[in-house]
């Protein structure tokens, strides 16, 4: 199964006019990137990157323990806005792709990864650039703060990079969603991703 998210930029406004997020105020969510700056800068040669898949609702144990142990990994988190009965709106922050965390490391930092108990399946990725660079556009893009909507259909399209607008330089798939033109921005690795309405900008076709 694979699914992506989409960013709703009118239901950021509206949020933002109705005043909903600020009705209770919203707890930082714990963090999903170790050290912070972990994408930021250019991968070294020798680093290995891993995918851990945990057990049900582990991956935030799991980042925890790999905090402590100073091992370097991220789990991409979005807000889930609730509103209770009395009318209060509560935030928590839940992984952006269920079970998965990836990790940077050597093969003992592995191993006592794995000793944590967290951790059901694990995977060595074998093409880092193109997983780097695909794991860099959904840091930014979660990063932009905007509402996310997980979407569970992701079909084949044109791939393009964009142009213009406010995604300019991002380069994805286009795809057609309930009469909408979205860039889906893919983990190839994982065959999942997530995707942005596209609006008034320009796309060129990348051969």
């Amino acid at each position: 199964m694979t699914f992506g998210v989409e960013i709703s930029s009118s239901e950021h406004k509206q949020q933002q006019h109705t005043g909903l997020t600020s009705n209770m105020p919203i707890l930082p969510p714990e963090p999903d990137c170790h050290p912070q700056n972990l994408l930021e800068h250019e991968q070294p040669d020798d680093a290995q990157w891993w995918l851990f898949y945990t057990r049900s609702r582990q991956e935030k144990q799991l980042m925890r323990r790999l905090r402590d142990l100073d091992i370097q990994h991220y789990a991409p988190q979005i807000p889930h806005r609730k509103r209770s009965p009395a009318g209060r709106v509560r935030t928590t922050y839940a992984p952006l792709f269920n079970n998965y965390v990836f990790m940077r490391g050597a093969e003992d930092q592995r191993y006592h990864a794995i000793c944590t108990g967290c951790i059901v399946q694990h995977e060595q990725i074998t093409d880092t650039e193109q997983f780097v660079a695909d794991l860099k556009q959904i840091y930014s893009l979660v990063n932009l703060g905007a509402p996310l909507t997980i979407e569970s259909r992701i079909e084949p399209g044109e791939t393009v990079r964009v142009r213009s607008g406010a995604f300019s330089g991002y380069e994805g798939i286009v795809i057609r969603r309930d009469q909408e033109t979205r860039l889906l921005v893919s983990i190839q690795f994982m065959d999942q991703g997530v995707s942005v309405k596209l609006e008034d900008c320009q796309l060129e076709s990348i051969v």
